[in-house]
């Protein structure tokens, strides 16, 4: 089981390092870098994560900030060269506290506090936020026929109403916690229960032909467990 991530790091080095280690560990799926709170703020209202790589010290709002205003708190680890800020980091209750400059080994150590059955409530929930037209707006996993790509954009498509937000396929798929979904192609993931036929390399989904490649078409059938 992989956990989806951000890391939030002024300091351009230090995400390299983070990234990297998160690459070599192979459990780490690092969704975007942030240089400030402010965007990875408004990145977190729109995409939920399992856990945040968080420096405290930065340019505006520090890591502390960051914490007291969001709503829905991920697993937390502090990143920082600052040791006075350790009391406080336990007072958050932060999953661990890396020291600045810090090797590989304790990173893993670290990764070895974060504890699976207890990821953020927003791995089970059943709705996602996206931003439409400068709202969010809340659509239930239930409700979504399709998503398509649209270049830097994509396309919720439910019975009743179609959105269009700016975001990818590549993170969508990463980050809407549903075993109902499937990324078919590059440019759709669909909501299998919305299926009505399959007929050779496509999808008849309320009335629209969606492709499938060649290469998840395996993963289709297993999904479907046709017998």
């Amino acid at each position: 089981m992989k956990f989806t991530s951000i890391i939030v790091e002024d300091l351009h080095s230090a995400a390299i390092l983070l990234q990297r280690h998160c690459e070599r560990c192979g459990i780490i799926d690092v969704l975007a870098h942030f240089t400030s709170a402010e965007e990875a703020l408004h990145f977190l209202s729109i995409t939920p994560v399992d856990l945040i790589f968080l420096d405290v010290e930065m340019p505006g709002k520090s890591g502390f900030d960051l914490m007291d205003i969001l709503q829905t708190k991920p697993m937390i680890i502090l990143t920082t060269a600052d040791t006075s800020y350790a009391y406080n980091a336990f007072e958050y209750h932060v999953t661990d506290f890396l020291h600045k400059p810090f090797t590989y080994q304790r990173f893993l150590d670290s990764i070895k506090k974060l504890d699976k059955t207890n990821i953020s409530s927003t791995s089970v929930e059943s709705f996602i936020f996206i931003k439409v037209n400068g709202k969010l707006v809340k659509i239930n996993y239930a409700d979504i026929l399709y998503i398509e790509s649209l270049g830097d954009y994509v396309k919720f498509v439910t019975p009743q109403k179609k959105y269009i937000t700016h975001n990818t396929i590549k993170n969508l798929e990463a980050t809407i916690h549903s075993t109902d979904f499937l990324k078919v192609h590059r440019s759709f993931i669909v909501n299998i229960n919305a299926i009505d036929d399959v007929q050779d390399n496509n999808l008849l989904i309320s009335g629209s032909f969606i492709p499938v490649s060649k290469a998840n078409k395996s993963k289709l059938v297993q999904k479907l467990k046709v017998v």
